[in-house]
């Protein structure tokens, strides 16, 4: 009798060790086929990148970027240079006046006969909003597209001044149609700029 259940008791042991070995396997299998699902890319993702040097140094040949963009760059010939049929020292300028309360843009021939004339405070904002980039943008739309109606397409852009209008007037000129050859920046710099105020005393 006692022999019996010794025997029960010990198969009911062997049972359980089976069946815990082989939820261990499923396990073990389960985490194999897990490593073989990952992505290839996310794999690639998370491997640390190589080394360049110091941080933000790359290396590139710059002989080579040069002469691709040759056209880019003035040369002694970029005056008499034609663009739409139109010789580049011939080509009409846009002159753009920004300061932080206004921005003023004004068409000229090539010889800086004024055409047209346009402001911020003309196109109708008023006080503070004189200043921002959305009046510019405003006022060069309009002005490129009384630049158009008069037949022209071409244009050289001039900027001076600093100031939140600066990019918008830019991005305003392109937007009303016109072809921009070149921007050119004639911010004027003071060498000797004029003595900085005392620090405020607190």
């Amino acid at each position: 009798m006692l022999r019996t259940q010794f025997v029960t008791l010990f198969k009911n042991l062997l049972i359980t060790e089976q069946s815990i070995q082989s939820n261990v396997r499923s396990i073990a299998t389960g985490l194999a086929r897990c490593r073989e699902v990952i992505d290839r890319r996310e794999m690639l993702r998370s491997l640390p990148k190589p080394d360049e040097g110091a941080v933000g140094e790359k290396t590139m040949d710059v002989d080579s970027a040069i002469h691709e963009l040759t056209d880019r760059f003035p040369t002694i010939d970029t005056p008499n240079k034609l663009f739409n049929g139109v010789a580049f020292k011939d080509l009409p300028i846009f002159n753009i006046r920004v300061s932080p309360n206004n921005t003023i843009i004004s068409l000229t021939d090539a010889k800086g006969v004024p055409k047209l004339l346009r402001s911020c405070g003309v196109e109708g904002f008023k006080n503070t909003r004189k200043g921002t980039n959305i009046a510019a943008q405003a006022t060069a739309i309009t002005i490129g597209s009384k630049a158009l109606e008069t037949g022209i397409k071409t244009v050289r852009v001039r900027v001076r001044g600093l100031g939140p209008g600066r990019m918008s007037a830019i991005k305003g000129l392109q937007m009303s149609g016109l072809d921009i050859i070149s921007i050119t920046d004639s911010t004027r710099v003071s060498w000797n700029p004029p003595r900085p105020r005392k620090q405020k005393k607190l």
